[in-house]
């Protein structure tokens, strides 16, 4: 499908139609709400699809067995257009497991060089992967911050969407970072966590659920950490195939557009935020890069430009984008509005 300027807010991913009444731009344009990237501030890394879990709500489809991993010629650019742009003050990066690819030390080095705040996207069991062993002390050493994966304080919540085993993993994890002085007040060191649901439902008020983990990992495990996030499960590739075999996928959309919030839709991410792709190509998202949705209807690497605020203007919204303003919205980092 080729996009251009008059459609590109109505583009709907070809593989999978989401079953909704009312498309998801109708519904922006019923609450007199208008979305474009006027200033950026946040740069999404996405360093491949390389991951050494599974989990079943993955937006990614990550796994040990992909292949798709960020090049150090693509690092080099992104560090080039970032000493471009002095206004992006946060560089977000993910994967699969971003720690799994080759350049991820040299990529945090050199924005923490270029004076960037650091977000490291963790799964937090990645921590014990062969060849992983100084990355604790690496990540202190450049003050990066960790978001890490922990979807119940409950073993066996954590067990069912992540795999067998991982929910010890990720405690062993959390309690080596804490004696590294990551949670800690006083350190410096960030350490929050995410919340996913474990099916398909929206995630419960944030604050609540936050005092909720502060208290049961403190009080049974002597685990801290400084924020939680909660972020709704996107209906796309792995998890949305899910719903579909559930025979969920209907009913969920409709939990998410019968539960669409303006409040919400006017602070989405998108609007300061810009997402690159293991190979360099530029998205509006992380979940709009999935769905191979281009910036700007057309598609373009770090190559082609020769700054960042190229990419503003236009958005491109899809009916996946129900699942950023049901409830209290969801973004990358947590709910976004009361």
């Amino acid at each position: 499908m080729n996009l251009t300027n008059n459609n590109i807010n109505h583009y709907q991913e070809p593989t999978l139609i989401l079953p909704i009444k009312v498309p998801f731009q109708n519904k922006l344009d019923e609450n007199q709400v208008k979305v474009s990237r006027t200033s950026l501030t946040t740069l999404q890394i996405n360093m491949g699809k390389l991951c050494n879990q599974a989990c079943t709500h993955c937006h990614v489809e990550a796994g040990r067995d992909r292949k798709e991993i960020m090049t150090a010629e693509v690092v080099e650019r992104i560090l080039f257009l970032l000493g471009e742009n002095p206004e992006i003050k946060i560089v977000d990066i993910t994967g699969g497991a971003p720690e799994m690819c080759p350049s991820f030390k040299a990529l945090v080095k050199g924005c923490r060089n270029l004076g960037k705040e650091i977000i490291d996207r963790c799964n937090l069991t990645v921590l014990f992967e062969k060849d992983q062993e100084t990355t604790p002390q690496f990540l202190v050493e450049n003050n990066v911050r960790i978001i890490a994966s922990l979807p119940c304080y409950l073993e066996e919540n954590v067990d069912t969407q992540r795999g067998k085993g991982a929910h010890k993993k990720s405690i062993q994890a959390l309690k080596m970072l804490n004696r590294m002085g990551y949670g800690k007040a006083g350190t410096g060191l960030i350490l929050n966590l995410v919340y996913n649901p474990l099916g398909a439902f929206l995630p419960p008020d944030q604050k609540t659920l936050e005092e909720a983990y502060k208290t049961r990992l403190k009080e049974d495990l002597d685990i801290e950490f400084n924020q939680l996030f909660t972020i709704t499960n996107m209906p796309i590739k792995r998890f949305a195939r899910l719903l579909e075999i559930n025979n969920e996928l209907s009913s969920y959309m409709k939990t998410l557009s019968d539960n669409f919030n303006k409040n919400a839709a006017v602070n989405v991410m998108c609007k300061d935020l810009i997402s690159i792709g293991w190979d360099g190509q530029i998205y509006d998202c992380d979940f709009n890069q999935m769905l191979e949705i281009p910036v700007n209807g057309k598609k373009r690497t770090i190559f082609d430009i020769q700054n960042f605020n190229e990419t503003f203007g236009c958005i491109a919204f899809s009916n996946h984008c129900y699942g950023c303003t049901a409830g209290a919205g969801s973004s990358c980092t947590g709910a976004l509005a009361a």
